[in-house]
């Protein structure tokens, strides 16, 4: 298991809690909700900046693994404060299979406390999981690789629907 990175931000929102809801532009001409993912698990990834080395790294590992993901029912978003055109720059020359939200007020990331502090700027490096009923399953700051993600998206797969 990696090592955590420090958290010098906010802490997550609590496993257990409700996911808060969000209406936003996306990559793909699209505006997407909470809601439109009703019934799928979603990874969200809360991430800096684009086209940094980083968030790059994070975001091409979830992309080459999105079809463990798609087995598992887990649709991915990204999200971050910058604009439209270079989210859509950043996904064309990554390949990204998954939409990339456009929180230029940094509601959502406020809303999710993804912020470095309490009504900061800066996006702290965030990764949840929400299962399909919209409820937080995993919260956790810094690059967790995705075979902890896929894990513990077995989990609370496996802990909601018994095998008998």
């Amino acid at each position: 298991m990696p090592t955590p990175t420090p958290s010098t931000g906010q802490a997550p929102l609590p496993v257990g809690t409700p996911a808060p809801a969000f209406n936003l532009p996306a990559t793909g001409g699209q505006t997407l909700k909470l809601s439109d993912f009703t019934g799928k698990n979603l990874v969200i990834v809360f991430y800096t900046k684009d086209q940094t080395p980083g968030c790059t790294r994070q975001l091409c590992a979830l992309r080459d693994d999105k079809g463990a993901f798609d087995a598992l029912n887990t649709a991915i978003l990204a999200s971050n404060p910058g604009s439209l055109k270079s989210h859509e720059n950043f996904a064309a020359r990554q390949g990204y299979p998954f939409p990339i939200l456009v929180d230029a007020a940094r509601s959502m990331a406020t809303d999710y406390q993804a912020l470095k502090e309490a009504g900061g700027q800066s996006i702290q490096r965030t990764v949840y999981i929400v299962d399909a009923q919209g409820v937080i399953r995993y919260a956790r700051q810094g690059l967790p690789n995705n075979s902890e993600l896929l894990d513990a998206i077995r989990a609370f797969s496996t802990a909601s629907f018994p095998v008998s």
